[in-house]
């Protein structure tokens, strides 16, 4: 089963919690060009239904990114959550190589 994810990249300067209130969730992409990482935000609610389908480092997500133009397979590679609240407060993906 391969989930598709729509993000955008994270507005530079953007406070993270201001983020998190307007039901953005911030998330990084690794992998996908060497090193180079870049910031993401997903909708919360996208990030709800993905990680009760996902398993973390095994499940392929495919990913969109359209305002750079990207998109790909990738994989949930950390889910950071609240420690009181169990919210979701910050997703990496990691892109698949390409074969």
């Amino acid at each position: 089963m391969t989930l598709t994810v729509e993000s955008k990249k994270r507005p530079e300067g953007s406070k993270a919690n201001a983020l998190r209130r307007s039901g953005l969730i911030p998330a990084n992409l690794y992998g996908h060009k060497g090193a180079e990482s870049i910031s993401l935000v997903v909708d919360a609610k996208t990030v709800e239904r993905l990680l009760k389908h996902a398993i973390v480092n095994k499940t392929e997500v495919e990913l969109n990114i359209p305002e750079i133009e990207w998109s790909g397979k990738t994989v949930v590679r950390e889910v950071q959550s609240h420690p009181a609240k169990g919210t979701t407060y910050h997703v990496s993906f990691f892109a698949a190589t390409k074969d």
